[in-house]
């Protein structure tokens, strides 16, 4: 089930508010639990096994790892459950990758399973990691009650695409948290942000990029407006997702983190770093690089720690040479700003910001590619090195039909809309229209991307293959 749905919008949260407000307090991660199983069986009840068997080794472990803390048991049930883990993911994720990279080396006919992918096994396999490790590590107590384990692993708002909520951040809220109207208030607010952000403007410009794809009338000026369009889609989709999710947390009294801080303003790589999908970034720092020794180590173990952090990232993201690459790209960018570039870069205030927009674009291009064959295909024809022309009628006629579009999403992409919204509601003489103002405008957004729902636009979301 999509967030950005008609049956989610106006059947099933309206069902579970209901639910989940009249229960008492001792039934509410039950209510949470149950909604979220019937969310995620809602298309493929087959994998809820999956997700279960994966909760409960969570479980069984995690109670297995405190008894024995201090103990060298306590390591064995740690490695026991991460294995159980990353093993079931590299089954349903890997297992064909692999086995075709097999058959092309040695020339053999090993059949591929066709496993098809759980909806959100690389989300819900981090988080139960970080549980088992934060119990290992004394960072948070092991929970005896399974609901509430189940209820943070399967929370239906972060379940499919994150972010990647740590159970040491909200164990506290699973046993203990406080609902008002004002927090359902901001969490409906800035659910109804994510979902316009999703279907106004991530749609819009997933379209273009499908058309591009379809065109047989290539061009450089086509190439480059499809490199530009799939790195704002990409952002204001994966942006808008985490918003909603973060919207319907509040509405529940969670906390979640942030997961995006404006990537395209930044002046490095490393900041860029920050920014982007925060939660993914600090789970393998804090879980893959600084266990391996991170920087503290010599310069070439080092190196070494971060080829594997960003090979590991490249691959969460897609069993496939081009997310390798992605990643070995990363980490190349990051070794060279870290040696040489950090420095010099402070002083350029705005070459540097155009440094990492066409390297993070060409990075997505990358991403977005099938094959590399094909991701050097399409960098190549943004470079004027295909036997294309500049431009043709088709770049230009959709140049022009996008353009808005366009320029409302680069904007949207930095903090002013975030900063006049800011002032317009602090400011003694706009204060009392904004909050007028407000609630219409949500409510007109609202209206709006039903309208588009119920027209059957393009409204598919990219990290459901992860």
């Amino acid at each position: 089930m999509l967030f950005s749905s008609i049956p989610f919008l106006f059947y099933f949260i309206p069902c579970v508010a209901i639910l989940y407000f009249a229960a008492p307090k001792c039934l509410k991660n039950s209510v949470l639990l149950l909604s979220s199983l019937f969310f995620y069986g809602w298309g493929e009840p087959r994998y809820l096994i999956f997700m279960l068997i994966s909760i409960t080794q969570g479980y069984i472990f995690g109670t297995l790892i405190e008894k024995h803390r201090g103990k060298r048991r306590s390591k064995v049930f740690l490695t026991a459950s991460v294995l159980f883990s990353l093993g079931l993911l590299g089954y349903c994720k890997y297992a064909d990758f692999f086995i075709d990279n097999f058959n092309a080396l040695t020339g053999m006919s090993v059949p591929l399973l066709k496993i098809a992918l759980p909806i959100g096994i690389s989300f819900y396999t981090f988080q139960i990691l970080s549980y088992t490790v934060d119990v290992y590590r004394a960072d948070a107590p092991a929970q005896k009650n399974y609901i509430n384990l189940a209820a943070y692993i399967a929370m239906f708002p972060q379940l499919i695409a994150g972010p990647i909520v740590r159970y040491s951040d909200i164990a506290k809220q699973l046993e203990n948290r406080t609902h008002s109207l004002s927090d359902a208030a901001l969490g409906i607010r800035r659910f109804i942000i994510g979902l316009s952000k999703k279907i106004l403007i991530a749609n819009i410009l997933g379209e273009l990029v499908s058309v591009f794809k379809a065109s047989d009338e290539k061009s450089v000026l086509y190439f480059w407006l499809y490199a530009v369009a799939y790195m704002l889609h990409i952002y204001f989709d994966f942006s808008g997702y985490s918003d909603m999710a973060i919207g319907l947390g509040r509405l529940f009294g969670f906390r979640f983190m942030e997961n995006f801080d404006y990537p395209y303003i930044s002046g490095s790589i490393t900041e860029f770093w920050r920014r982007w999908h925060i939660s993914l970034g600090s789970w393998f720092r804090d879980y893959l690089y600084i266990p391996l020794g991170g920087n503290r180590v010599s310069k070439a173990r080092w190196l070494f720690n971060i080829f594997v952090v960003w090979m590991a990232t490249g691959l969460w993201h897609g069993a496939a040479w081009n997310f390798v690459l992605w990643g070995v790209m990363f980490a190349i960018l990051l070794i060279i700003e870290k040696l040489w570039l950090l420095k010099p870069l402070k002083k350029l205030k705005v070459l540097n910001h155009a440094y990492v927009l066409l390297l993070v674009m060409i990075s997505f291009v990358i991403f977005d590619a099938s094959s590399i064959t094909d991701a050097f295909s399409n960098i190549t024809g943004m470079f004027g090195g295909l036997d294309i022309p500049i431009v043709t009628f088709e770049s230009v006629y959709y140049l022009k039909s996008y353009l808005i579009i366009l320029v409302i999403a680069i904007i949207g992409a930095t903090p002013l809309p975030k900063k006049l919204t800011s002032v317009a509601e602090k400011n003694k003489h706009t204060e009392k229209a904004f909050n007028i103002a407000e609630p219409v405008v949500l409510m007109l957004l609202l209206t709006v991307c039903t309208a588009f729902l119920i027209d059957g636009s393009f409204n598919p979301f990219l990290y459901f293959r992860f």
